[in-house]
């Protein structure tokens, strides 16, 4: 008679160590959970910047033209007169030639389509008898023949041309055109919400500056307190671990250098009176450069400054957008630095780069179309705008309007 005993192994205890180990995994997982999901919500804020930018938006409308015809160059001319356009954004084009070309009403192919409002196009430009000629060396500088040009529409108003043009002769069909218009639409739109943003600042930036505060403060800010307390509990349970408690102080310091940048983001958003909009907008423009570019843009306020009109606000941010527009097409810049301050009896804004790009030029209070609108608004108002080159080759803009009650 075989007797068999079996034997019952009460199960292994788990150890402290097993437990801290896994619970450090689990931790370390929904850890990386929410970077990707902060990731995502910054790559959004990217995107929502580009939308709500000027030159963002019609820099890659010049992209979007030769990527979606597939023709050899895409450009696009803003309007800056009321009976003329500026060629700024270019993709695909090997010169100069076109670059910050004035285009007046009717004349070529844009100022017809300025003209008409509505699209014009060419087989062989240089030869077209249906156009006006003044461009031809321009045009044939750049080697361009075929053409397309129609206008970027914000309500019923035109504010800007885009072109497609190819190095050969061709008939344009009808598809190219309707692709054109197509893309002119997404850019009509595009500039709408960018001309909402810009307008009326005391009154859309704090309302929106409210909702995004919220928003962030919902969304971030509560991701950023669930993550720092999920690294402070695992601090207490790892005090054994150098290796890795070294690896989590490191991340504890991050995730509080974010929760910084975050409340003073949430102050600056709640900051909506004039004096104090204008140094967010500054900087948020910096901001925008910098993610186009790549090139580093510190923004830097000297100074409380005092309490300016809209008038005066407008033109002091118009300044730096066009110093920094400067920068972008111009200079081979590897920082730029956009500072306010208050000056006498008035404020001035400064945008500096260390850019070798302007050597050979000659800046002054004349340089291109839009410095030149420029020192024209700022006179009107008893202002000034300037642009010298440094001793180092870089440039320096300089914007200065008094305070309304000093106007000289």
């Amino acid at each position: 008679m075989n007797l068999s005993v079996r034997v019952c192994r009460k199960p292994r205890p788990v150890c402290d160590r097993e437990r801290v180990t896994a619970k450090r995994q689990v931790a370390e997982e929904l850890a990386a959970e929410h970077s990707a999901v902060l990731g995502g919500l910054l790559r959004e804020r990217e995107a929502l910047l580009a939308t709500l930018d000027r030159v963002a938006a019609l820099n890659g409308t010049a992209r979007l033209i030769r990527e979606t015809i597939g023709t050899h160059s895409g450009f696009v001319a803003e309007i800056t007169a009321p009976e003329e356009a500026v060629i700024r954004w270019m993709s695909g084009t090997r010169t100069d030639a076109l670059q910050d070309l004035a285009v007046p009403i009717g004349q070529g192919i844009g100022g017809r389509v300025l003209a008409l409002g509505r699209p014009v196009r060419v087989n062989d430009y240089v030869s077209s008898p249906s156009i006006t000629h003044q461009f031809d060396a321009q045009v044939r500088g750049e080697g361009l023949a075929a053409m397309i040009a129609v206008p970027i529409v914000n309500g019923t108003e035109t504010v800007a041309i885009a072109y497609a043009a190819m190095r050969e002769r061709r008939d344009f069909g009808d598809d190219a055109v309707k692709s054109l218009e197509a893309i002119a639409g997404e850019a009509g739109r595009a500039l709408k919400l960018a001309s909402v943003a810009e307008a009326d600042r005391a009154t859309a930036l704090s309302a929106e500056r409210l909702r995004m505060q919220s928003a962030l403060h919902d969304s971030v800010g509560a991701l950023l307190f669930s993550i720092g307390v999920q690294v402070r509990n695992l601090h207490e349970d790892i005090s054994d671990n150098p290796a890795l408690e070294s690896r989590l102080r490191r991340l504890e310091g991050d995730v509080s250098a974010a929760s910084r940048a975050l409340r003073e983001s949430l102050l600056a958003l709640s900051e909506s009176s004039p004096e104090r909009a204008l140094p967010v907008e500054l900087a948020e423009h910096c901001r925008s450069f910098q993610a186009r570019c790549g090139v580093p843009a510190r923004f830097v306020q000297l100074a409380p400054v005092p309490r300016l009109d809209a008038e005066r606000t407008g033109l002091l941010v118009a300044a730096v957008r066009e110093g920094l527009l400067n920068v972008e097409k111009h200079a081979d810049a590897l920082s730029v630095v956009v500072s306010l301050l208050p000056s006498e009896d008035g404020v001035q804004v400064v945008v500096a780069d260390d850019g070798a790009g302007h050597r050979g030029e000659e800046p002054g209070p004349g340089t291109g179309m839009g410095l030149r609108s420029l020192a024209e608004r700022a006179a009107r108002l008893g202002g000034r705008v300037s642009l010298v080159r440094d001793d180092d080759d870089g440039c320096t803009l300089r914007a200065w309007v008094p305070e309304p009650c000093r106007r000289r």
